[in-house]
Formats: C-alpha cells, structure tokens, sequence
C-alpha cells in the first residue's frame, strides 16, 4: 500500500479509535475539531487520499460513507466495517409529548450499519433524547436514538406524532383494539390517541457519550 503522510496516519488512527470506542465513525465536523483544520473541505481531501491509497473505501451509494480496508482490493474483506452517516434532526420528548418540530439536520454521525441495525436501502435519521420516560428501557436524557422509517410491531419503540405532538415511547397494539403509546418508567402515563397516531419511524439502536 502506498505510505501515509504523518497527518494521515493520525487521521486513520483516530478514525479506528473513535469507532472502537463509540462503535460508530467520527463525523467530518468532530475530525475537523480533532485535528484544527480550518474547515471540512479539508478533511475531505485527507479522506480522498486515505481512499486513493487503499486504506478505506466508499460505500457504493452512499454519501460520506466508507469502510476501512486494509488493501488494494475494489471491494472490502470479509468482515470490514460499513460504515453511513446519517443525520440528527433535532431532539425528541421522552416524557410528556410536545410540539416540537424537527427542522433540517442539527449534525450528523457515523454510525457501522451492523451496530446500528439498520437497512442500507432505507433513510434513517438520529434524535437526541429529552426526558426520562423510557429509563426503563435503557434509553436516557442526552442519548442519541437511530430511527429508521417503517411500520411497527407491537412491542417496538417509536419515534411518533400523537394528536399533533412528538415523543418517544413503546407502541402497543393488543388485538383489535386501538393502539397506543405506553412509557417505560412508572411516573409517566400510558398515551391514547385523541385523533391520531402517526408512526415515523422505528427505534433500531441508541447511542451514549460516555
């Protein structure tokens, strides 16, 4: 493989420290930070090169994404990382709903598709949670959730709009009957629809600063 510059060396370790670490890749912006350039375009160029040598892949089809690779091969190893950034579109209630709205992308992260469990044909997109209602669940104030757009079983946690208000909570569906939204701490109520439900999306997977 065509050898590194010193800076790119540090770019590469950084990227495979962060992602073993988090389980996810560094966005642009926190390599940006990392390392002080003075802006993304910057890191893109050490990205391309890392790329042109060998050392990580494009995924095919999808923006900003890449793999580490660990040779010349046009298609990664057996077992190499995927890795997508996806966006996060604001924070999202998980104690009473409100009527926040989510406007465009706040940020973005990298995130290994396996980890996350998510379909590389589908849009995901992250929240940032506010509340306390789902600690029961393992989901807490200031964890980031990966959502991925599609229906839900009952039993799933969801990203949902009830009667013009978003939150996050478990959907419950018992027989017939209508479904609805029900909390994983005690201190909060069960939520009934009083003229709709609306699903947008699916909880796959959490992610947590440490």
């Amino acid at each position: 493989m065509k050898e590194l510059t010193t800076r790119q060396h540090e770019i590469l370790g950084y990227i495979q420290l962060h992602f073993q670490s988090e389980s996810f890749w560094p966005s642009i912006r926190e390599i940006q930070s990392h390392f002080g350039f003075a802006s993304t375009n910057a890191v893109m160029g050490h990205l391309r090169a890392l790329e042109r040598k060998g050392y990580i892949s494009r995924v095919a089809g999808q923006a900003r994404a890449y793999r580490v690779t660990f040779d010349h091969q046009e298609q990664a190893p057996d077992g190499a990382t995927e890795v997508v950034e996806i966006p996060i579109y604001g924070s999202i209630a998980a104690g009473y709903p409100d009527g926040v709205e989510t406007g465009g992308a706040i940020g973005s992260l990298q995130i290994d598709v396996d980890t996350a469990g998510i379909r590389r044909s589908r849009r995901a997109f992250a929240l940032k949670v506010r509340g306390e209602s789902m600690i029961d669940a393992g989901i807490f104030e200031g964890d980031i959730v990966i959502v991925e757009p599609g229906l839900p079983k009952s039993g799933d946690i969801v990203a949902a709009l009830i009667d013009n208000e978003t939150t996050l909570k478990r959907f419950i569906q018992q027989g017939s009957g209508a479904p609805f939204l029900k909390a994983e701490n005690a201190a909060y109520p069960s939520l009934h629809p009083v003229s709709e439900l609306v699903i947008q999306g699916v909880v796959k997977a959490v992610v947590r600063s440490l």
